[in-house]
């Protein structure tokens, strides 16, 4: 009898920047840095003779939870990954919602019908997962293998592990990060011993007990997903005024001339290098922010420059900030930056303490109007940073 270990990887950007990441390499969260410590305390006197993993980060390094611990090789299989999101790679959940609702209700159903544009099905994700870890399998008869993989992806072999019928798949729970469920395989066929368990999490790193799209019944809440537009000069430009005057007001005070003309000519300046410089930020239909960024500084040091993170009073204290780093990444990733930078005093407790909560440090400091602002920077590159290890 062979014992098989399926656990889902660690908390990675797209659960954190509520973005559509399937085929996506992604980042783990410092969140989900700790998620992999406490794996590593529940596997610790589990024997383990093989670990493999899908092909892509997020679970490679979920997996060092196992396999460095206990001196294994690490066997990696694109056939572990998760279910592909074509043409909604990358994208917020919020922006799918307004662009294509209807494919989007049906997935959050499970319907057998859902697929993303020029992506898979749940059902071909399901049957590609079963074809996959039965080869495993057969690979190691009576060994214990720990395998590393998907939300979606181990959600649906569950379905076809348990024969659970198309049409009732949204009965299927949805596990936790780091979640480790239980398998025995007889040389033919595959039985649950346990399924999702992450009790190896306290609420305070469980990523499923700060968000409410996965209950059901009374307790079931929807999180509040943003989307980005990039601003219309003429539409937005008073928007964007009030949005700058608010956040000046906040850092200098009232009594600090503010210069609007200025400002806007900046922005203007900033979108003729990209549209997608400075975007205004959706929740539904009604404004919620704004996102500025400058493509061409820091550039020759490979690091992207926020100059604007901006949410509108109404959408403040709800952790929605997060999702704009998010859209930072998403712009300045493909440009080839490895790094995330801002400007922020000292003496602006919230923001620090959100920049620390969110992995940056800081790294110099600069003058500015006889003001000493520190320079705080965020790792966003692919591969092995100092922090990024478990």
């Amino acid at each position: 009898m062979t014992t098989l270990y399926l656990i889902r990887h660690a908390e990675a950007e797209g659960n954190l920047y509520r973005r559509i990441h399937g085929w996506y390499d992604a980042l783990v969260t410092p969140n989900g840095l700790r998620q992999i410590e406490a794996l590593e305390g529940r596997f610790a006197g589990v024997p383990v003779d093989a670990v493999y993993s899908s092909d892509l980060y997020r679970t490679k390094t979920t997996a060092k939870a196992v396999y460095l611990p206990k001196g294994l090789p690490l066997h990696t299989d694109p056939g572990l990954r998760e279910v592909h999101m074509g043409d909604w790679e990358d994208r917020p959940w919020g922006e799918i919602r307004e662009t294509d609702g209807e494919r989007l209700t049906l997935f959050n159903r499970s319907d057998p019908v859902w697929r993303a544009p020029n992506g898979e099905s749940l059902g071909q994700v399901g049957e590609r997962m079963e074809r996959t870890i039965r080869a495993i399998a057969q690979k190691h008869p009576d060994q214990t293998v720990a395998l590393f993989s998907h939300g979606t992806a181990i959600r649906q072999f569950l379905a076809n592990v348990r024969g659970v019928k198309p049409e009732d798949w949204h009965t299927l729970p949805h596990a936790d990060n780091t979640a480790v469920t239980c398998l025995a395989w007889d040389g033919e066929s595959f039985h649950v011993i346990f399924e999702g368990d992450n009790t190896h999490l306290d609420d305070s790193i469980s990523t499923l007990a700060r968000q409410s799209w996965w209950r059901k019944g009374p307790n079931k809440g929807e999180d509040v997903n943003l989307w980005f537009r990039p601003l219309n000069r003429e539409k937005d430009r008073e928007a964007y005024l009030a949005a700058r005057r608010d956040a000046w007001i906040s850092i200098h005070g009232a009594d600090v001339p503010f210069d609007g003309p200025a400002f806007w000519e900046g922005a203007l300046q900033v979108m003729d290098q990209d549209p997608w410089a400075v975007t205004a930020v959706m929740a539904r239909e009604e404004f919620a922010g704004l996102l500025q960024l400058s493509p061409q500084r820091c550039q020759e040091e490979g690091a992207g420059f926020l100059s604007l993170c901006y949410l509108t009073p109404a959408f403040r204290g709800k952790g929605l900030g997060v999702q704009l780093l998010g859209q930072a990444v998403s712009f300045y990733r493909p440009k080839g930056r490895t790094s995330l930078r801002l400007r922020c005093s000292a003496a602006n407790e919230p923001v620090q303490r959100f920049c620390a909560k969110h992995d940056f440090h800081k790294a110099g400091e600069e003058q500015v109007g006889g003001r000493t602002l520190d320079i705080l920077e965020k790792y966003i590159g692919m591969g092995e940073p100092a922090g990024q290890t478990v």
